[in-house]
């Protein structure tokens, strides 16, 4: 009797964990297949379209007030909204408009792509090696630090007013913030998938691809959109101060060029264009490549 009045209890808190367990399994699958559905069209357009759409009208409504109330009265200092129009259809319709924007997004693509190669190996290598840490670390943080324009004239001198010398300076633009970036990465591994990694046999190279790389993937993607930021920058400077005629007319070059003709709808043209592509390349290319890294990391969910 006292056997069989010790074994109920035990068998009824068995089966109530049971089912605990099964009704909490039960509770997180459907919780992961809610989060996981595809939002309404309307709740994107109201989270997502329409708050940069109305700022971007009060930015316009603002501009049109200056002008209009001449709060602002000299065009020659601030433009009308519509003269910027016009003289963006005129260029487009001239067939300059997509001319202006490849020449400098092609040369940023790829300075940037050039920066990667050399600054991925250069941020493993720091971040691995003590005595090459103690070395040049400092010194990747302190060109991370350096204004990109301050490359500009070196890199005339030393090359000439041709496309090396802009990629020359995207390269120093680029690299430090790519390199510390990885860096970062790599710093926040946790030792416990090392020593896994290790007691599984992956040393050496192997350890460095199927380990390192992929935990630090968030910080080195941060490196990356850093890195792109400042190779945009970087090649605007060199596009404004080592403007030539054989270098083909890019964002930058159209910016010095309606300063130089004191028009400044031409100037707020270039400055919306370059604007304009630095968001749209964020928004193409890094901003889904972080959103797929944290979401493989279930640090965001599908929704």
């Amino acid at each position: 009797m006292a056997s069989t009045d010790t074994t109920r209890p035990a068998g009824g808190a068995g089966a109530k964990d049971g089912g605990d367990l099964a009704g909490l399994e039960a509770g997180l699958d459907a919780l992961e297949s809610v989060q996981q559905g595809r939002k309404p069209f309307r709740q994107t357009f109201v989270e997502k379209i329409l708050p940069p759409a109305v700022a971007v009208l009060l930015v316009l409504a603002v501009w049109q007030a200056l002008v209009s109330f001449e709060i602002v009265d000299d065009p020659t200092k601030l433009p009308a909204p519509s003269d910027v129009w016009e003289v963006l259809h005129q260029a487009w319709l001239q067939g300059e408009l997509l001319g202006y924007i490849w020449t400098s997004v092609s040369r940023g693509l790829l300075g940037f792509c050039f920066a990667l190669v050399i600054g991925t190996p250069l941020g493993l290598l720091v971040a691995r090696v003590k005595f090459v840490r103690a070395a040049i670390g400092p010194i990747l943080s302190g060109l991370q630090s350096l204004p990109s324009v301050a490359w500009v004239p070196p890199a005339v001198i030393w090359l000439g007013l041709n496309n090396s010398m802009m990629y020359a300076v995207i390269l120093l633009g680029a690299v430090p913030s790519i390199a510390n970036g990885l860096v970062s990465g790599v710093d926040q591994v946790s030792p416990i998938f090392l020593r896994a990694g290790r007691t599984l046999g992956a040393t050496g190279l192997r350890g460095t691809w199927h380990i390192v790389l992929p935990a630090a993937l968030p910080g080195y993607v941060a490196g990356l959109k850093q890195g792109w930021a400042f190779s945009w920058r970087s090649l605007m400077a060199a596009e404004i101060i080592a403007s030539f005629p054989d270098l083909g007319v890019g964002l930058g070059q159209l910016l010095e060029n309606g300063r130089n003709a004191s028009d400044m709808a031409m100037v707020f043209e270039a400055i919306l264009l370059i604007l304009v592509v630095g968001i749209a390349i964020d928004l193409l290319i890094f901003s889904p490549l972080e959103r797929w890294v944290l979401r493989s990391r279930g640090l965001l969910v599908r929704g």
